[in-house]
């Protein structure tokens, strides 16, 4: 996901959810988090299989 939506989304979410300073920090910093964990590739995809092999120069 693209940082400026990312920021914008957990802005947005944080001032719904925050009540007060300390809390609507906090919510920002864990919806920010879990959004960048929402764009990473799945582990199984990144595994090489081995029986493609690579051709060398």
């Amino acid at each position: 996901m693209n940082n400026f939506f990312r920021t914008i989304i957990a802005a947005w979410g944080a001032k719904k959810l925050g009540g007060g300073c300390l809390s609507t920090i906090i919510i920002f910093v864990l919806i920010y988090t879990l959004l960048g964990k929402c764009n990473n590739p799945s582990r199984a995809a990144a595994i090489n299989p081995a029986h493609l092999k690579t051709q060398s120069r």
